[in-house]
């Protein structure tokens, strides 16, 4: 099928005055090779948004998708996965960064060299993408942590946050919308007594968890807002002989979560889809770089099966769903991821 380039170029005009690109045409023009950059390999919660990606790259059409990452989620480790994707000329990256701002030095290599640069899950500083990506706001994320808990423990007794890397973007939004739940009158009884790093490491997050229970004889719940640091909390207090004395909630994975939801370590937790977030994220990388889409703030675009999805303050695009997972629906859930 041919195409008039002046009218690719009208479409593509008139789209832009109205904040909203098409994605036909001109969309379909380009053969891409997008870099999908996680923070470290071997977590499931990456593969799940992987595959997500991996369906946003067949329904983009003559997409290569290229998953890296560290081994070690350390940002030396990132840069240099980053720079290796940069040597092969990939036409984006699309990254879950460690350190926000550690980043953005690597990121403006790759834009200068053409290549269109977004962040995820865990974002770069604003001067380092294009746009990013993310899960439900964080304010609903950090405050329904807190909510969680204290209804887990009638609003009363000691809690502890494990979380990943003291540099992670996202789990530092949440714990400070967290904190900022937490002075409302209503958790006048809750008492943060301590946040501690397990560096999205299973033996260190563990080790963490372990160290609380020692620090803190009076610890009641653990919130781990990592899906590495969640299942290593619950092992850690199931270990010490704790359930039902120590409750543990935060971000997980149904599947991985399951067995702690049913022993009663853990009453309720949440996530939104790491599949759709991958989708979402691959889906506007491929967009931008066949230039169907902007990602600047208040722009809009249809997401393929997301739907319409608009870019907010500073760049920003949000999933809509947060979803809570207990014994009700926990079994339906961890078939799905």
């Amino acid at each position: 099928m041919h195409f008039d380039r002046r009218q690719i170029l009208k479409a593509l005009s008139a789209g832009a005055a109205a904040g909203m690109l098409p994605q036909s045409a001109f969309a379909q023009q380009k053969k891409l090779r997008i870099g999908l950059v996680v923070k470290v390999l071997g977590i499931n919660y990456f593969d799940v948004t992987r595959d997500g990606g991996q369906d946003a790259a067949k329904e983009l059409g003559d997409v290569e998708l290229i998953y890296a990452g560290p081994t070690v989620a350390t940002v030396e480790q990132q840069i240099a996965v980053i720079d290796g994707l940069i040597a092969q000329k990939v036409d984006a990256l699309v990254i879950s960064a460690n350190d926000a701002n550690a980043l953005v030095p690597t990121a403006k290599k790759a834009i200068n060299r053409g290549i269109t640069v977004l962040s995820f899950d865990s974002g770069i500083a604003p001067q380092g993408r294009v746009m990013h990506v993310n899960a439900p706001h964080d304010d609903l994320i950090g405050a329904n942590d807190v909510r969680m808990i204290s209804k887990t423990l009638g609003g009363k007794g000691e809690v502890a946050i494990l979380s990943a890397t003291s540099q992670a973007t996202n789990q530092n939004l949440w714990i400070e919308k967290m904190k900022e739940e937490w002075k409302k009158p209503d958790y006048a009884d809750l008492k943060l007594v301590g946040v501690v790093y397990g560096d999205d490491a299973a033996d260190k997050s563990y080790r963490e968890a372990d160290g609380l229970m020692k620090a803190h004889p009076d610890l009641r719940g653990i919130i781990s807002p990592t899906a590495v640091g969640i299942v290593a909390a619950a092992k850690a207090v199931t270990d010490a002989g704790k359930v039902g004395k120590i409750f543990v909630t935060g971000h997980g994975l149904p599947s991985e979560m399951k067995p702690n939801v049913l022993s009663g370590v853990t009453d309720t937790f949440q996530l939104w889809s790491p599949a759709d977030l991958g989708y979402a994220a691959v889906m506007y990388a491929g967009l931008i770089a066949r230039g169907a889409a902007t990602g600047k703030q208040g722009s809009t675009a249809k997401i393929g099966r997301l739907g319409d999805m608009t870019v907010e303050a500073d760049n920003n695009a949000y999933l809509k769903d947060l979803l809570v997972f207990d014994k009700s629906n926990i079994a339906k859930y961890a078939t799905q991821f």
